[in-house]
């Protein structure tokens, strides 16, 4: 009869972690084998890591540059087929490979026989299963083959090994028989190269700012939720829109004004169910004989300009008061000099701001009280009330919210790279400068985690406390992920002279040129200083003007290549292969239509940023170490084992 006991002649503390283990690898034997093939693992190729920054709602172009994995798949399948396809035939399978849904889709309405069906299958399957071959071998098949979509598992297993000498054609036409018979065939064909994608890159990283500027925040995430490996790395535009998915009423207006500002409305009503109709009528009452004419939305839509510009000039005087009301609530912060509504004088136009005073360009505020600036009129209660209803009602906005929190962090170690979104706080001299969080003055890599803690917590529980500390992770001097002295919001709306719209960045955006600092900065989050590498997003590279996105220094660079239509249309992936580490620059996407119409791809421009002497593998990797630590308690089960601390048991075949 089996047994399931254990021994407890020689307990230690870390026998109950090795029980658990014990689940899994029952006796010696099964111990061994697992040890034996994660050592062969680490041997392998490093996963492709490709990191891409400040996507800002660009959801269209960010699908294209998934599904050419950055633009590295034309070029493995172009030397794969060099000889054997002609540049139609290329063409035509690299559109597929691209958008298999969308082209399987076309061909289903264009082709009509069974067997047109099936000689488009077999045309593309052969290709398809051959790059599928190769970049399944860069992987443990485990690894691999968790990919796979499950229910064709075990067929592609099969298929993977043919042609051989005893699986010849008809072996491979026996599948595409049945499956054409059942009108599967392209349903293969589509999932094959939708696996095709996903094992071209091992791991996606996004190092922040999904949302704003852009069409389509919201499907920005949906496509991102697709991908098999996915992290990411908080913006502070992201940190903005999980403080107003929690309810938070100024961040909500700042989402509000700024959703107005570049006319991005769908995303809001069509996209999380959030209709605008009680700003809308604050609009069009209170604010109804207001021009608004320097709140003008760019771009066109269905409501008139003059209807939005007014939707967002309401939503903007909501978040100047409601900040006013959260600065002072929180004294630590030092913002004072940051509320700025009582500083206007209604009788002269004026507002001083740093002890100069400044002429208003816009002096209509019919729902402020020069008494009492900072308190909500009763019309703006009554809309944001049903605005915050609406927000936290929200299932898609709260769905994605969890996921972006659950699959992200402050910051990432990846092959030598330091990847956060916007910067170390630091002084002049380069100290690192703390903030307070929980009550503890918090600095350098710290700081980091500590916010880290914060952010889960607040979708837990949403305490205002950490509302309102999202809410300075979205705009404070010291938030690592905004890197300036404040932003000027209110002074670019009402004010015509530009010396107050001036935003002073962090000490940090100027010494990543300097290799001292860059050193000091990898080693303060554990990072070798002789090879490491920062990365970070968050300040657009200025393409045009012939910036380089790689710091002086050679130990830092920048990969917000402005990837929204709104910042330049450009936009880089960081991309970490075994040999080398590969800056992409992309360029305009016109659309999915004309890509597959007409074979449209973005071909980026490639810049060497490292090169290594010999590639890399697994073992090199944080993968890699922590396969190490399970190859280490594998040894201590099997010793455990030998020593009948634990007691063997058989296999079980499922």
């Amino acid at each position: 009869m089996q047994t399931t006991s254990h021994s407890f002649k020689r307990p230690k503390a870390d026998l109950s972690i090795l029980e658990l283990l014990a689940l899994q690898f029952p006796n010696v034997d099964a111990a061994i084998a697992e040890s034996a093939r994660l050592a062969a693992v680490q041997t392998l190729p490093k996963g492709v890591v490709h990191v891409i920054s400040d996507i800002h709602g660009e959801d269209k172009k960010l699908q294209h540059v998934i599904n050419n994995a950055s633009g590295t798949l034309r070029p493995l399948v172009e030397e794969m087929f060099a000889e054997t396809m002609t540049e139609a035939e290329m063409e035509e399978f690299l559109t597929l490979t691209f958008y298999p849904a969308e082209v399987t889709k076309r061909v289903g309405e264009t082709l009509t026989s069974p067997e047109e069906i099936r000689a488009y299958a077999l045309q593309m399957l052969m290709p398809q299963l051959e790059v599928l071959r190769y970049l399944v071998s860069n992987f443990s098949l485990r690894l691999a083959t968790n990919v796979f979509p499950p229910e064709y598992r075990e067929l592609l297993l099969e298929m993977m090994h043919a042609p051989s000498t005893e699986r010849g054609p008809e072996f491979i036409g026996a599948i595409l028989d049945e499956l054409v018979r059942r009108d599967r065939a392209l349903h293969l064909i589509h999932l094959l190269g939708r696996l095709i994608r996903n094992l071209a890159v091992d791991e996606l990283i996004i190092a922040g700012d999904l949302w704003d500027r852009g069409p389509r925040g919201d499907r920005v995430m949906d496509y991102l939720r697709l991908q098999p490996n996915v992290e990411f790395i908080w913006g502070n535009h992201d940190v903005l829109w999980l403080a107003a998915s929690l309810g938070h009423e100024a961040a909500l207006c700042t989402v509000l004004r700024v959703s107005l500002r570049y006319r991005r409305i769908g995303q809001l009503d069509e996209g999380y169910s959030v209709p605008l109709t009680p700003l809308e009528h604050l609009a069009r009452t209170v604010y109804a004989d207001d021009p608004a004419e320097y709140f003008m939305p760019k771009g066109q839509g269905m409501r008139p300009n003059e209807v939005v510009a007014r939707m967002q000039k309401a939503a903007a005087i909501m978040q100047f008061k409601l900040e006013g009301q959260m600065i002072e609530r929180n004294p630590q912060w030092d913002l004072g000099h940051r509320r700025l509504m009582h500083r206007i004088n209604h009788q002269e136009g004026t507002i001083e701001i740093d002890g100069h005073t400044y002429s208003l360009r816009d002096t209509y505020f019919p729902t402020v009280d020069p008494e009492n600036p900072y308190q909500l009129s009763e019309e703006e209660e009554a809309c944001l009330t049903r605005l915050r209803n609406s927000f936290l009602n929200s299932q898609k906005l709260r769905e994605q919210m969890r996921f972006m929190v659950g699959h992200g962090s402050m910051y990432l170690k990846r092959d030598e790279c330091l990847i956060f979104h916007g910067c170390v706080p630091v002084d002049s001299e380069g100290n690192f400068l703390p903030i307070t969080i929980d009550g503890k003055s918090l600095a350098g890599r710290e700081m980091f985690e500590a916010i880290e803690a914060v952010v889960r917590r607040a979708v837990v529980d949403s305490e205002p406390e950490d509302l309102d500390f999202l809410w300075y992770l979205w705009s404070g001097p010291r938030s690592p992920l905004f890197g300036k002295d404040r932003i000027a919001t209110l002074e670019r709306d009402f004010i015509a002279d530009k010396k107050p719209h001036h935003e002073t960045k962090d000490a940090y955006f100027t010494l990543i040129h300097e290799t001292g600092f860059c050193d000091r900065v990898l080693a303060e989050f554990g990072m070798h200083a002789e090879s490491g590498l920062i990365v970070n997003g968050h300040v657009p590279v200025k393409v045009e003007a012939g910036e380089s996105p790689l710091k002086r220094s050679g130990k830092a660079i920048t990969i917000d290549g402005a990837f929204s239509e709104a910042y330049g249309d450009h936009g880089y992936t960081l991309v970490l292969e075994t040999d080398r580490i590969v800056l992409a620059q992309h360029s305009h996407f016109e659309s999915v239509e004309v890509a597959i119409r007409d074979g449209v791809d973005i071909i980026p421009k490639v810049q060497n940023i490292r090169m290594y002497d010999s590639p890399r593998s697994t073992r090199d990797t944080e993968r890699g170490q922590r396969i190490g630590f399970r190859i280490e308690m594998l040894e201590r089960l099997i010793e455990a084992y030998q020593t009948n601390r634990l007691h063997e048991r058989p296999v079980v075949n499922s």
